[in-house]
């Protein structure tokens, strides 16, 4: 059976702990999009776990795989990897031979890109976190990419980087007329990748995706698809140009791994929703408390009980009122089968509590997004207003379950699955895994 995991906003809903939780039924973990830009955040036993590129699933000791539909930044991976042995995990991690890699140079062309949308008028600065991810893919689309395998074999690996390195460096010097430096040195690049890819190989860490997950599946074992960042940041259908590079949604989860979607979509498809909505970076956010002190005193309050600062940036995140447009879009583009939602404790105790239920746009009321990024940032919210609820025991709750919830909070909770038309599986009433309401097991 598969489960796969996605999240429903822009991202930072809560999905590792989701990952966590129900990874405890699952034997192989996969990441299928995207790269160290994630930030998962698991929570056990009071110990905190931020993982950036190792799959969730490594707090339960699950096999975690990266698909290829990942960009791997091989010193990341090793680094984390080193992080989690020495904290007393011994994570198994396989990686896709078809993975692209993140290069030095990717990471560079990030950032000297990303200063130019700023220095220009084009209004476009995306807000990326520097990593290279956008650069990767945009060589991997161009058929100039580095992948995984490559790294395996000296030979590939020092003519992919005689073809693009000089591209590349030409880019910087020539365009930009900026010093080009060490990140586009063809030797220094080929002696610390092959030794990657040494590491790689003497690991046993690289699979063909498909193949490996086709024998774990005829094996009967249980395969978790664990997507990162959030549906509107899909580069597909979100609000692009705001977006990442990759396909977070669940289509991605056949794509990014090699098993078909009539595999995926015999599985559950469980979208995770923030009780509230945060956003890293740039673009439209209609239900944003960015007016008066009070929304401003209100969004500080949300942002400091709910710690919503970047796992992998540090970034304050930009917040705002549950925005259900966005979750109706998000459940018909990924066919959720249930969702979970998380944070409703960062809610409890304020003086008011609403949502975005629709939005008018030129005097029209409208219940899901407009395609166009340019009309989204014109639509107003039409807010609903929800008896707020008081704080409460986030371990007693979720020891008693659902109907321990104060009725205010059911009532919200209700509310949304009327309009989703989605049962809710799972709510988060704490970070600990024990601090979650669960209704409805997906592997069972």
């Amino acid at each position: 059976m598969t489960v796969t995991i996605v999240g429903s906003q822009l991202g930072d809903e809560g999905k590792g702990a989701l990952v966590d939780l129900w990874g405890g039924d699952a034997d192989v973990v996969v990441r299928y999009q995207g790269g160290d830009n994630a930030g998962h955040t698991v929570v056990e036993g009071g110990e905190e776990y931020a993982l950036s590129l190792v799959p969730s699933g490594a707090v339960r000791g699950k096999v975690g795989v990266l698909g290829n539909g990942c960009v791997v930044n091989p010193r990341t991976l090793f680094e984390e990897i080193g992080t989690l042995r020495e904290r007393g995990l011994d994570p198994d991690v396989r990686v896709a031979k078809r993975a692209h890699v993140i290069m030095p140079y990717h990471r560079r062309l990030d950032g000297i890109e990303e200063e130019a949308k700023a220095d220009s008028d084009s209004g476009v600065e995306v807000g990326t976190t520097g990593r290279g991810i956008g650069p990767t893919y945009e060589d991997k689309a161009g058929r100039r990419g580095v992948r995984i395998g490559d790294l395996l074999d000296p030979d590939a690996l020092c003519d992919r980087l005689e073809y693009v390195v000089p591209q590349k460096r030409a880019l910087v010097e020539d365009v930009y007329g900026l010093d080009a430096g060490e990140a586009f040195d063809v030797d220094a690049l080929h002696e610390e990748y092959a030794e990657f890819g040494r590491r790689l190989r003497e690991e046993r860490m690289t699979v063909n995706c498909s193949d490996f997950l086709y024998e774990r599946r005829a094996a009967g074992e249980n395969v978790m698809f664990e997507g990162a960042q959030g549906t509107l940041i899909d580069v597909d259908h979100g609000s692009y140009p705001y977006v990442t590079s990759s396909n977070p949604t669940a289509g991605g989860a056949a794509t990014g791994t090699g098993v078909g979607p009539t595999v995926t979509g015999r599985g559950e498809v469980v979208g995770v929703v923030k009780a509230y909505l945060s956003r890293v970076g740039e673009g439209p956010m209609p239900t944003e408390l960015d007016g008066d002190e009070r929304e401003e005193a209100l969004a500080s309050d949300i942002r400091e009980k709910g710690g919503e600062f970047g796992t992998v940036t540090g970034r304050p995140r930009r917040i705002g009122w549950l925005d259900v447009p966005m979750l109706r879009h998000a459940t018909r583009v990924n066919g959720y089968t249930g969702i979970a939602v998380n944070h409703l404790d960062v809610l409890a105790g304020l003086d008011e509590l609403k949502v975005g239920h629709a939005y008018d746009l030129d005097g029209e009321e409208r219940l899901s997004l407009p395609a166009t990024t340019e009309r989204w940032a014109e639509c107003e919210p039409v807010v609903r207003e929800f008896e707020p609820w008081e704080a409460f025991d986030a371990t007693a709750v979720a020891e008693e379950e659902y109907d321990a919830l104060p009725a205010a909070a059911r009532e919200y909770l209700e509310y949304l699955e009327e309009q989703l038309d989605t049962p809710v599986y799972a709510v988060g009433v704490g970070p600990d895994r024990e601090q979650t309401v669960v209704r409805t097991n997906p592997w069972e």
